[in-house]
């Protein structure tokens, strides 16, 4: 490798080596020169993701001290981690379970399963192990691309809608869901529910999300609980739709 790849505009090249891929040498490029990756580093998180979090967070408000979170396809741990210190979980006090099917090093003041939450029972598993109904609930599950655009499309979608499905099942009324999705089609049976079942509706882009990324998260505020979703649609917030990009 030449370069050092710090903050002051210096560049880090990966040498051409026999056996490695040029989109193996691509990606580790990206990330040995993304100030995301290294500052991640610097401040003690899992991941570059962590800030998206942070980032949503911080517009948004979704966490409070003493909230219940769930984190669906927590790993490496970076949002579990931002959930942890925002609503003040600790290890005396748990209110923070996080789930995946890699596993995922610990993170203090929060549970993590290694399960699939696709798995039969899981789901159940997850409110028991939290010990009540959830105030957030987070999906940064996505499918293993395969490399077919529409393919991965649709295999993200079916887990955002499965995480949609829980939340309205789950949520404390007045209770957040978060869940990635990707831009030109938030699907409209999945937008619909979710207009149904919570006061707001928006699209998120975070600037941490990686320019030229096709991700997209999708945000429903203020759930009104399974007795009291009526048909008025949630109000959508249109400059998070056009800082976005067209959807569903």
């Amino acid at each position: 490798m030449a370069g050092r790849g710090d903050d002051r505009g210096m560049t880090v090249r990966v040498k051409k080596k026999h056996g490695v891929k040029a989109s193996s040498r691509r990606w580790l490029e990206r990330q040995l020169n993304d100030p995301y990756v290294r500052r991640a580093k610097a401040d003690g998180y899992r991941s570059r993701a962590t800030y998206k979090m942070i980032e949503i967070d911080d517009r948004y408000k979704l966490f409070k001290p003493g909230q219940a979170v769930v984190d669906l396809g927590a790993a490496p741990g970076g949002w579990t981690q931002v959930a942890v210190d925002r609503v003040k979980s600790t290890n005396e006090h748990i209110s923070v379970v996080g789930i995946d099917y890699l596993p995922v090093e610990p993170v203090t003041g929060a549970v993590i399963l290694e399960l699939d939450f696709l798995d039969d029972g899981v789901p159940e598993k997850l409110i028991e192990t939290l010990g009540r109904a959830p105030d957030v609930i987070l999906s940064d599950m996505a499918a293993p691309t395969t490399g077919h655009r529409r393919t991965d499309h649709l295999r993200t979608m079916h887990l955002c809608e499965v995480a949609a499905d829980f939340a309205i099942r789950t949520l404390k009324p007045g209770g957040h869901f978060l869940a990635k999705t990707f831009q030109g089609g938030t699907e409209n049976d999945l937008l619909t529910l979710l207009k149904r079942n919570f006061t707001s509706i928006h699209h998120v882009k975070p600037p941490a999300s990686r320019e030229g990324s096709v991700e997209l998260y999708i945000l429903a505020k203020g759930f009104k609980g399974l007795n009291l979703a009526r048909d008025e649609p949630a109000e959508e917030i249109a400059e998070d739709d056009e800082e976005a990009g067209p959807l569903g």
